[in-house]
């Protein structure tokens, strides 16, 4: 193969490793709006086995904990720094709508073409555990022809609980490049408690929301008197810890569903208490009564990422 074949075969490889890049970082922030970090994260690890009760799962956690002592079947999943608020600043006025359905669009602004879409659903209330909850549903899929680069179609299932959006239950429905993984993972504080048949149990700190959960808590929580709120937040892979800053109020957004005054909040993401900078991710939620997450931005190192609200029902 001569000289001339070669640079063009890597600058071939080369733009085909961007793009996958570009369709990532998009899904970041499409997947999980503003915790979409977490999906970022998913993605540099080894993909997740499908687990079973009796599988013994090892999580790196912000600080390790000792195993318990017989509980195979049950994640350790640590616990949060010193300084942790799990719920601060909720606004009790806020509940999330049954049948609420937003549709995004995720886009790289100079490839001027949508690059994957999302939908984000609030499902019927269910009992979980003998506790109250939403199903909240999030799918990610990537469009033509991106998805020549990065094919996607993944589904994840949240079951928060209604008082505080924490975590119940986390599922994850994956089908990426054809090869399928389902897990389904059921949260507890309690190393007492067993794994429902065909779940796995993570054991997490109370307060602990998955990434759907923090979205819908972020919503509600009363911006006009908070300034900062604080939560752990866990995958389905590890625990993160989150912080969620107010930088401005009144700001002005155009998306295709319309014109909107916004609240912008930042996301902070640490991991084993160090801040992680390969991403910085920006949330604006309209004024009113439904506080609508109109804009979610990413900056990442190979582009801007921008996630827009295109329809509300």
């Amino acid at each position: 193969m001569g000289a001339a074949d070669g640079n063009a075969e890597n600058q071939e490889r080369r733009t085909n490793i961007m793009g996958k890049r570009l369709v990532v970082g998009l899904l970041i922030v499409a997947g999980l709006g503003a915790a979409g970090v977490w999906v970022f994260r998913r993605y540099e690890a080894t993909k997740p086995k499908t687990l079973f009760p009796g599988e013994a799962s090892n999580v790196i956690a912000p600080r390790e904990t000792a195993p318990v002592s017989g509980v195979p079947d049950r994640k350790q999943v640590g616990v949060a720094p010193p300084g942790i608020n799990l719920a601060s600043g909720a606004a009790g006025g806020f509940q999330p709508r049954t049948g609420e359905t937003l549709d995004f669009s995720a886009n790289v602004p100079k490839l001027n073409s949508v690059v994957a879409n999302l939908r984000v659903k609030v499902g019927e209330r269910r009992d979980v555990a003998g506790k109250d909850a939403w199903h909240l549903q999030a799918f990610a899929h990537t469009e033509n022809p991106y998805r020549m680069v990065f094919e996607l179609d993944d589904e994840f299932d949240s079951y928060s609980e209604i008082s505080n959006l924490t975590s119940l239950k986390y599922e994850m429905h994956l089908n990426e490049r054809g090869q399928k993984v389902d897990t389904v993972e059921r949260m507890t504080s309690s190393s007492r408690e067993p794994a429902p048949a065909n779940e796995v149990a993570a054991r997490v700190l109370p307060g602990t929301r998955d990434p759907i959960g923090m979205l819908m808590y972020l919503r509600g929580v009363d911006w006009s008197t908070t300034k900062e709120v604080k939560s752990p937040v866990f995958d389905g892979h590890k625990l993160y810890d989150v912080r969620a800053v107010l930088v401005g109020k009144g700001q002005s957004v155009s998306v295709a569903a319309g014109k909107y005054t916004t609240t912008k909040i930042e996301i902070h993401v640490m991991d084993n208490g160090a801040e992680m900078k390969d991403a910085h991710f920006l949330l604006y939620l309209a004024d009113g009564a439904e506080r609508l997450p109109v804009l979610m931005e990413a900056v990442l190192p190979v582009a801007t990422a921008r996630v827009e609200l295109v329809k509300s029902r």
